[in-house]
Order: C-alpha cells, then sequence, then structure tokens
C-alpha cells in the first residue's frame, strides 16, 4: 500500500488553490487598470509591489519551514492569504490597492514556499516523484481563476468574484489542512539549523535556471490578457483566455510530468521542455489575432510545465543542506522571475509590443536549457533513503 495516501492528496489541494488565488488575479488585473484609470506603466508597478510581497517573505518562510517544518509554516501562510483577494477588490483607492497586493504577494509567496517544501517532504518518504503533479494541480487551478474569472466578474461584478474566490478557498484549507504531512525536526535538529544563505553555489545556479524558467509564466499570468485585449482587440472574456490556455495544458502536462522524469531522467525532461516552450513563445509573439496567440500560449505552457517542478524537486535535494533552505533559496530567485520581472514588462510595453516581448523571452529560456545537466539532483535513483515524516 502506497504511504501517506492522505498526505498526498492535501499538499495537491493546497497547490490548486494558491493557483486558484494567482490565477484569479489575472483578469482582476485589467479591472483594476479600468477602475482606478491607471496605465501599463503604473500596471507594472502594481505587479512589482506584488512581486515584492512575495521575494521578502519567502527567505523568512523558508527558515521557518527550516525551524519548525513545512506543515507549520503551510497553514500560517494559507490561512494569511485568505482574505488578500477580497481585500484587493474592497480596497477604495490606488495606495490602498497596492498595499492590498503587496499583502497578496507576500502571503501566496510564502505559502508557495512553504508546500513546496511539503511536497518534497511527500516525495522523500514515497520515494517517488510527485512534484510535477502537484504543480499540475496549481495549473488546474489557475485555469478555474483565470478562465472563468472574467466572465464572472462581467457577471456579478469585481467585489462578488472575490468573494466566491475566498469562500471556496476558505471550504480548501479546513479539508486539507488536517491531513497534511507532518515533518517538523526534531528540537536538537531545528536548533542546529543555521538562519543564514547556504555557501554552496549549486542553490543559486538551480535558482538562475528556475528564474529564467519562470518569468515567461509570469509573463503570461500578468500580461497576456492586456496584450489580448489592447494590442488584438480581444474582449475580457476572450482575454483571460490568454492565461488559461497556458494553465490548461500546464495541468496536462504536469499530470504527465513525473512519469516522464522517471521513464526519460530529469535533464532530457528538462531539455525537451525548453525547446517546446521556445516554440510556444514564439508562436505567441508572432501571432496576427487573438486566438493564434492564445494557442501560443498554449504551446508554451506545455514547455513550461515541467521546467519549474524539476528544478524545485532539484532543489528539496541539494546534499547538505537543512530542509527548507535550499527551496526557498530557488523559489525566491524563481518567483522574483514570476513576480519582479513582469513588473518591467509593463513599461517595456509602452516603448515597444508585448509582440516583441515575448519572442525575447523565448530567446531567454537558452539559460536553462544549458544549466539543463543541474537537474539531475531531481532523478530519484541517486539519492540516499530519507527518514518517513508523519501524518498531522
Amino acid at each position: 500500500m502506497t504511504p501517506f495516501p492522505g498526505a498526498r492528496r492535501a499538499v495537491s489541494a493546497l497547490f490548486l488553490l494558491n493557483g486558484l488565488l494567482v490565477g484569479s488575479w489575472a483578469p482582476k488585473l485589467p479591472t483594476l487598470m479600468q477602475r482606478l484609470e491607471i496605465s501599463e506603466a503604473v500596471a507594472g508597478l502594481m505587479v512589482l509591489v506584488l512581486g515584492i510581497g512575495s521575494v521578502t517573505i519567502m527567505p523568512l518562510f523558508g527558515a521557518l519551514t527550516a525551524r519548525r517544518g513545512s506543515a507549520h509554516a503551510v497553514r500560517l501562510a494559507a490561512w494569511l492569504a485568505m482574505p488578500t483577494l477580497l481585500l484587493i477588490s474592497l480596497a477604495p483607492g490606488l495606495w490602498t490597492v497596492f498595499a492590498a497586493v503587496l499583502l497578496f504577494g507576500g502571503a501566496i509567496g510564502g505559502m508557495d514556499v512553504a508546500m513546496n517544501a511539503n511536497a518534497v517532504a511527500v516525495e522523500r518518504a514515497r520515494r517517488r516523484a510527485i512534484m510535477s503533479s502537484c504543480h499540475g494541480f496549481w495549473s488546474l487551478g489557475g485555469l478555474a481563476g483565470a478562465g472563468a474569472g472574467g466572465a464572472v466578474i462581467t457577471l456579478i461584478g469585481e467585489t462578488g468574484h472575490a468573494l466566491i474566490v475566498t469562500l471556496v478557498y476558505s471550504a480548501g484549507l479546513v479539508l486539507a489542512l488536517p491531513r497534511i504531512l507532518r515533518d517538523a525536526p526534531g528540537a536538537d535538529q531545528a536548533a542546529a539549523v543555521p538562519l543564514r544563505l547556504p555557501r554552496s553555489p549549486l542553490p543559486y545556479v538551480i535558482g538562475l535556471m528556475a528564474l529564467c524558467s519562470m518569468i515567461p509564466e509570469g509573463a503570461i499570468l500578468d500580461w497576456a490578457a492586456v496584450y489580448l485585449q489592447r494590442e488584438m482587440g480581444a474582449s475580457l472574456a476572450l482575454a483571460g483566455w490568454g492565461f488559461a490556455a497556458c494553465a490548461g495544458t500546464m495541468a496536462v502536462m504536469r499530470f504527465l510530468g513525473d512519469e516522464l522524469r522517471r521513464r526519460m531522467g530529469a535533464v532530457r525532461t528538462l531539455r525537451i521542455s525548453t525547446l517546446v516552450a521556445m516554440a510556444g513563445l514564439g508562436l505567441a509573439g508572432l501571432a496576427d489575432q487573438p486566438l493564434l496567440a492564445i494557442a501560443g500560449f498554449g504551446v508554451a505552457g506545455i514547455g513550461i510545465a515541467n521546467m519549474v517542478p524539476i528544478a524545485f524537486s532539484a532543489a528539496g535535494n541539494v546534499p547538505g543542506l537543512a530542509q527548507g533552505v535550499g527551496l526557498s533559496v530557488v523559489t525566491t530567485m524563481g518567483y522574483s522571475g514570476i513576480l519582479l520581472a513582469p513588473g518591467s514588462i509593463g513599461w517595456l510595453a509602452e516603448h515597444t509590443s508585448f509582440s516583441l516581448i515575448y519572442m525575447g523571452l523565448a530567446a531567454l529560456l537558452l539559460v536553462p536549457l544549458l544549466l539543463s545537466p543541474l537537474a539531475r539532483t531531481a532523478d530519484f535513483d541517486d539519492r540516499p533513503d530519507a527518514a518517513p515524516a508523519q501524518t498531522a
């Protein structure tokens, strides 16, 4: 019988719920631009604030994971994230929206570090890769949030949309959190964990690989809807499907990713994935009408799908690092790509075009292609057995 089946389902549910929140942000940005009457540059600054909140909080939750375990950290972050989307919708002016977005970014960032660390703990306990499928559940949540978000906002308004998402998210937490894997270290082990950055260069180089892999994902999340609506004349409901197409194909490929990694190895899987992502981004950038661009984002999602899970799994198993430390470095660097870099895209979009930007992002993926040999630590055959954890 497979050990810890409840913990496997619980951590998958957390990825799904986090993806629901993040996906629900995608159609909200054009709505905020309209409500607050702001330009792409100001919206880009808003996305930057979201990223600052995330990358500031991520190292703190990495340290908390190392000291108290991922189960404690993910509970705290998940409940902190619960009201944030509603706060953004209720904030009356630009500065209050910025404050709510900062809190939103910090909460989802802390949750991301902790739930990825919990997924690594489940992988170790089961001696089997699950990271890609966990991120597949995140993509399903993103698909639901982004795909339905534009239509729901159109029907019942921005606040009604946020209230529905918040209620669904809260119900999911009540069901999932009691069943997550309890991986708290012993008292002696926790006291021995140094709260400092690792001295080995390996986590930082893997972090660079994750950074370049996640910048295109962030550019699709935050700007695909704006690209389709403003440069191609798509409706709000259709524009939301830019990220939804990417999230949907990512979900399918991530559910296949663990088996692909087992059959082909992490390095080969990463290389093929990178080449497919480059082709999809190029197609989206060269498209001359919305449906073709959406198809390009869908192809990009096929490639992006397993790049980040492989990097995270590799980082969570770097030899000689305490649990959560290496992963917090890589997630912080990686999510600076998905959260900070898109803020610069808003400024670039006013001086060039989103079409050119997406083509440039395809070229950026040459970096993870060249660094792909570092993914070998994500293959379980080369790792010693780890002591199993307990279910909560």
